[in-house]
């Protein structure tokens, strides 16, 4: 057993570092089995050497987080502790202080991992920018946050959101109404997302101006989109040619970012994926990247990357 002693500059420190009822300290014992104790401006890690040595790094993380103003929550915790088990912790500093978009009620939308991070910094850097990853990691969410940044800043005049309309075992033509009403469940994240960052009031002000369009992919054919920012959703359910006919939409001064998730095609048997095909044809092209996520970028329950894992291994 050994002991390694943190020295906490300020009380306010101490308090968000331990969060409410100490969860936050709760958790790193759990994870290394060690024992942490507040001796006024000491924190006392107790325990195996290098289940204390991660412990302490986990803290030095943390605390250099909380002096950069950033709110400790179980995700974070939880990220910082998968970025010291495999010895990455100086990525943690890149994190703080990102806000990438401002809500309607006033929350900031920040990168909450490095890949959220390569991500929002490629859409930035790059006309088109190819978003792959599974559930959970923040694609479809942070590209629309971007998208409203850049239409406050008036860099583009209207956002485009679309998505094939495929069916993950059920059929359109069973559901009741004409096809908008059948495709809207299609396009429902997309719609909770701009409420989320516009207010359903502000939003339904751009919808009806023509700011803001949100439509089914088939509805793409044959324009030109110039002055926007296209976000194509659930992209590995086109089929090569539909991925072509998106792609070659592209106009002047607009910004594409295309999101997907090779693992869960609906695609008929047989039917290849324009996602996957067009990943692998325009790598290397300049101007357009693609940033692959892992379950270490899955920002919702914990058990969300249990579960993923499982998949992988599975494969």
């Amino acid at each position: 057993m050994v002991e390694q002693i943190v020295n906490i500059d300020r009380m306010e420190q101490a308090v968000a570092l331990f969060g409410t009822f100490d969860e936050n300290i709760k958790l790193i014992q759990n994870e290394y089995m060690v024992s942490i104790l507040c001796r006024g401006s000491e924190l006392k890690v107790t325990g195996e050497p290098e289940n204390v040595d991660k412990a302490r790094r986990v803290i030095d993380s943390l605390l250099s987080l909380v002096n950069r103003g950033e709110a400790l929550s179980d995700q974070n915790v939880r990220y910082c502790m998968s970025l010291v088990n495999e010895g990455r912790e100086e990525g943690v500093e890149k994190l703080a202080g990102d806000c990438i978009c401002i809500t309607s009620k006033g929350k900031p939308v920040k990168p909450k991992t490095l890949g959220q991070k390569r991500y929002c910094t490629s859409i930035a850097q790059n006309t088109v920018t190819f978003g792959v990853g599974p559930a959970g990691t923040g694609k479809t969410y942070l590209a629309v946050a971007m998208a409203v940044t850049a239409f406050r800043a008036r860099e583009v005049n209207r956002i485009i959101l679309t998505r094939p309309a495929v069916e993950a075992g059920e059929k359109l033509g069973f559901l009741p109404g004409d096809l908008q009403s059948k495709v809207d469940p299609y396009l429902r994240p997309l719609y909770d997302a701009l409420f989320d960052m516009l207010g359903a009031e502000t939003y339904q002000k751009y919808l009806e101006r023509g700011n803001i369009e949100v439509a089914p992919l088939a509805y793409m054919r044959g324009r030109t989109l110039d002055d926007s920012f296209i976000i194509l959703d659930e992209a590995q359910n086109t089929t090569q040619e539909q991925m072509k006919m998106f792609l070659t939409r592209l106009g002047f001064n607009s910004k594409m970012v295309i999101t997907g998730d090779i693992t869960q095609i609906d695609l008929p048997s047989g039917v290849r994926s324009g996602l996957k095909e067009a990943v692998r044809l325009l790598r290397g092209i300049d101007d357009i990247d693609a940033v692959f996520f892992d379950a270490s970028d899955v920002v919702r329950h914990k058990l969300v990357q249990d579960i993923i894992r499982a998949y992988e291994k599975r494969s």
